[in-house]
């Protein structure tokens, strides 16, 4: 009662034939067969992503004076509305 024999497999096979059809079962394999694939090509691709450096600038360098010199600019810490 374990295993099934090839003839019960075979049995299988046929009714799944008799229900789903050669077509559908067709269609089945191949959109099964590129989400294999899918699933395969976005796992590489994320490998090579995360080796990657983030950013390929450099580093901007951290300074107590604003990045642009413009006096329309508001510095948040420094003025508080009343």
């Amino acid at each position: 009662m374990g295993s099934f024999s090839i003839w019960h497999w075979l049995i299988v096979l046929l009714v799944v034939v008799m229900i789903f059809g050669t077509k559908k079962l067709r269609n089945m394999g191949s959109d099964l067969g590129g989400a294999v694939k899918g699933f395969k090509d976005g796992m590489k691709d994320g490998g090579t992503t995360a080796d990657a450096p983030a950013s390929s600038a450099p580093a901007a360098q951290v300074t107590g004076q604003p990045a642009n010199s413009d006096k329309s600019a508001i510095d948040v810490e420094a003025r508080q509305k009343s």
